[in-house]
C-alpha cells in the first residue's frame, strides 16, 4: 500500500483474525491483530477508511444475523458488531459498513418478513446508540445487494434501502449508502443509476469501485477498467461534492489465473488510473458544457412562470386544465439521446 501511495485500508473483523471457540477467545484473537495494525498504522500513516463485521460466513448466520429467527444468534451478531465498531474507532476508522449478505430469505413460506425487518431496524438503531456511546463519529454505511447468498436480500438496492431507513426513522444523518457497482448490475440497475439515486436523496457515502462480467450472473468482484463507466461514476461524485468522509475502495480481487505478485499491483494501479481518467473526463464535460446545456434546454419549459408554480407545489389541476385549454395540444421536442451519447463519448 505504501508503494501504491494509498493511505486508507478496509477490513472485515474475521478476515484479519479468525474465530475462536468462544466469543472471548475470538475477541482476544482480534485484539492481537488490531494491536499489530495499530503499530503498522503508526509507522505508515495508513488508517481505515472503514471497518465491518463479517456476519455471513459462520454457520451460526445461515438464517441471518440481525434477521435470524434465533434470538441467541441476534445477540451474538450484536456482540460482534459492538466489538467491530470499537475496533474501527480505536484504529481511527472514518466509517463503518453493514453488508447484510444473510439478511434476507430463501422462501417466504417459513419467513415472518415484517418481524425480521423490525428486528433489523432495531439492530441498526442499537448500532447508532453504541456508536454515540463510545464517541465514534464515523458514518454508518449500508451496502445494498439484491441476492447471493440469499434468494432475496432485504436491502435489494438503494431505493429499497432508503425506503427502509425512512420507514424506521433511521434517516437522521447517521446512515449513508456504500454503492458497489457489481451489486448495482445484479439488481438490474447501472452503477450510475444507483449512485444518482443515493445522491439525490443525500445518502451517497462511499463507493465499492468494482465491476462484474455481463455474461455471468453473479458477483465476480473484478477491478473496474471501463473508462466510460468510470466517467459516469465520477460525474455523480462531482455532483455530490465528493464523498468525504467516505471514499473509494476496491471490493475486488484478482482472477484465479493471475498468480504473480505483480498482478496485485497491476490490478490496483489499473483500477486507480481508470477512476482518475474518469475524473479527468468529467472535467472535460464540465468545461465544454454542451451536455449540461442539452439537459438544461430539455427542461427549460419548467423555467417559466407556470413551471415554477408546479415545482413549488402550487400547480392545482383546475389551473393546469385552463392552461391546456388555452395552449392546445403540446409540441413535444426531441429528447436528443443520440446527441447526448455523442457528447459524452467525445470526452472519453
Amino acid at each position: 500500500m505504501e508503494k501504491l501511495g494509498v493511505e486508507r485500508w478496509c477490513f472485515h473483523d474475521r478476515d484479519i483474525a479468525p474465530d475462536g471457540k468462544t466469543l472471548a477467545e475470538t475477541n482476544a484473537n482480534l485484539d492481537e491483530i488490531v494491536e499489530l495494525a495499530k503499530q503498522l498504522q503508526s509507522e505508515t500513516n495508513i488508517k481505515p477508511l472503514w471497518g465491518t463485521a463479517q456476519l455471513f460466513m459462520h454457520p451460526r448466520y445461515m438464517h441471518g444475523a440481525a434477521t435470524s429467527p434465533e434470538v441467541k444468534v441476534y445477540a451474538y451478531a450484536a456482540a460482534q458488531v459492538k466489538k467491530a465498531l470499537e475496533v474501527t474507532h480505536y484504529l481511527g476508522g472514518e466509517n463503518y459498513v453493514f453488508w447484510g449478505g444473510r439478511e434476507g430469505y430463501q422462501t417466504l413460506l417459513n419467513t415472518d418478513m415484517k418481524r425480521e425487518l423490525e428486528h433489523l431496524a432495531n439492530f441498526l438503531q442499537a448500532a447508532v446508540n453504541h456508536k454515540k456511546k463510545i464517541g465514534f463519529n464515523g458514518t454508518l454505511l449500508i451496502e445494498p445487494k439484491p441476492q447471493e447468498p440469499t434468494k432475496h436480500q432485504y436491502d435489494w438496492d438503494v431505493a429499497t434501502t432508503f425506503s427502509f431507513l425512512q420507514k424506521f426513522g433511521l434517516t437522521a444523518g447517521e446512515f449513508k449508502i456504500n454503492v458497489e457497482c457489481n451489486h448495482a448490475t445484479l439488481s438490474g440497475h447501472s452503477c450510475h443509476h444507483e449512485l444518482e439515486t443515493a445522491r439525490i436523496n443525500d445518502i451517497l457515502g462511499n463507493i465499492d469501485a468494482n465491476t462484474g462480467d455481463p455474461q455471468v450472473g453473479w458477483d465476480t468482484d473484478e477491478f473496474l477498467t471501463d473508462i466510460s463507466e468510470a466517467t459516469l461514476i465520477m460525474s455523480s461524485v462531482v455532483k455530490n461534492d465528493g464523498l468525504a468522509p467516505g471514499g473509494f475502495n476496491f471490493d475486488a480481487k484478482l482472477r484465479r489465473e493471475s498468480t504473480d505478485v505483480e498482478d496485485l499491483f497491476i490490478a490496483h494501479i489499473s483500477g486507480m488510473d481508470t477512476m482518475a481518467r474518469g475524473l479527468r473526463n468529467v472535467a472535460k464535460l464540465i468545461e465544454d458544457g454542451s451536455l449540461d446545456e442539452l439537459v438544461r434546454k430539455r427542461y427549460q419549459s419548467f423555467d417559466t412562470e407556470i413551471g415554477a408554480m408546479i415545482e413549488a407545489g402550487k400547480g392545482d389541476f383546475e389551473t393546469l386544465e385552463k392552461k391546456v385549454l388555452e395552449w392546445g395540444e403540446p409540441t413535444v421536442p426531441s429528447g436528443k439521446q443520440e446527441l447526448a451519447e455523442m457528447l459524452f463519448q467525445s470526452a472519453l
